[in-house]
């Protein structure tokens, strides 16, 4: 604020000062004119640091600013990411499962036909050997009706 007292000061010392007739210019007491421009270099720096110190701190908020903007961009894309790669592995799980499923399916298809396969060889053999007994039986009973006209 001292700088504005000062420059009030001159402004009166302006206004004060005789004029030249004709021209737009004034006469000004120099002693007092440097005084005032002394008066302002020391006053001057203490504003100038404090507007430096604004400067530079809105600085330093813009760029943590745009680090966290950064930073929540690069957390977004990291969690777009993540679940992308959990539908992948999720869509591959499925497919795993489904394949899985149908190996299995495939495995009991086959376990069944070969049940079935085995069943119907072992009944098939014990159907010769049911044959052969009946032919045995058969020939049993001719011989023994054979045996009984014989006598």
């Amino acid at each position: 604020m001292e700088l504005f007292n000062i420059l009030n000061e001159m402004e009166e010392l302006i206004e004060g000062s005789p004029k030249i007739p004709m021209t737009r210019r004034v006469l000004v007491d120099e002693d007092r004119l440097l005084d005032y421009l002394d008066r302002i270099r020391t006053s001057l720096p203490e504003e100038l640091r404090q507007a430096r110190w604004i400067i530079q701190e809105r600085e330093k908020v813009i760029t943590d600013s745009k680090r966290e903007a950064l930073r929540i961009i690069e957390d977004a894309e990291k969690q777009l990411e993540k679940k992308a790669d959990e539908s992948v592995i999720t869509r591959k799980a499925q497919e795993m499962a489904e394949e899985i499923q149908q190996r299995a399916e495939q495995v009991a298809q086959q376990i069944k036909q070969g049940a079935r396969d085995y069943a119907d060889e072992i009944l098939e053999e014990l159907e010769k050997r049911l044959n052969q007994l009946i032919t045995q039986v058969q020939e049993g009973r001719s011989e023994l009706k054979a045996m009984k006209t014989d006598n």
